[in-house]
């Protein structure tokens, strides 16, 4: 994150790891009743850690697993989390993943999720030595992308940096929150090819519960 000679292409990343804005959670496996917690408290007190903050989960290294059962524990934690949270999903927050304007939420919070795994390797940008998700509120990137000029800048930066970063052309999925065609859950965990991923559930919640925080979980 602070290397100069090949500058993470994250940029707001690297803000907030230089700015000391960045919290750390350190399970051997993901323990999602004590993740949950951990979110939480992270959340309530998120605006005092700075403009550019995340908390970020680590997990102990252990036998590198296919990419695709790394998808799937992601979204695995995903869900379980909302079943762990104790308030409602917020109002202005689609429950169907295949809405531009979905994106997970966690504490009444918004919130951006980036799953890194040991097994990319060519998108070496998702690329680390265990399984490791970071929530980034929803806030931060308002912040940072509010106006057009700023986004397209912003856009561009991030994109400059990732093609001599990466080992594979940058990602089609990825792009402005709310534009036509862009979803968040594909940019969540992006695979080591450009292929655009299927919804892996319709929808967090059973359809007929989806503004209650105790409903089941629709099957993929």
């Amino acid at each position: 994150m602070g290397s100069v000679e090949r500058p993470f292409p994250c940029i707001f990343g690297v803000r907030g790891y230089k700015g000391d804005q960045l919290r750390y959670v350190f399970h051997d496996s993901v323990d999602v009743r004590s993740l949950a917690v951990s979110l939480g408290a992270f959340l309530s007190q998120a605006r005092s850690f700075g403009p550019n903050t995340s908390l970020v989960l680590f997990t102990k290294p252990d036998a590198i697993l296919p990419l695709d059962v790394y998808r799937k524990k992601f979204w695995s934690l995903l869900r379980e989390l909302v079943r762990q949270d104790n308030r409602p999903w917020p109002d202005h927050i689609p429950v169907e993943l295949c809405d531009p304007l979905w994106e997970f939420s966690f504490a009444g919070e918004p919130v951006f999720v980036i799953c890194n795994t040991p097994a990319h390797l060519l998108r070496q940008s998702r690329r680390s030595s265990c399984f490791m998700v970071t929530f980034q509120p929803r806030w931060v990137f308002d912040k940072i992308l509010g106006t057009d000029k700023a986004a397209e800048q912003a856009f561009s930066t991030v994109r400059k940096r990732l093609a001599p970063y990466d080992l594979v052309p940058v990602s089609p999925s990825l792009g402005k929150y709310g534009a036509p065609g862009v979803y968040e859950y594909q940019q969540y965990f992006l695979g080591d090819d450009n292929e655009r991923t299927a919804c892996p559930f319709r929808t967090l919640f059973e359809t007929n519960r989806a503004n209650h925080h105790h409903g089941e979980w629709a099957t993929p």
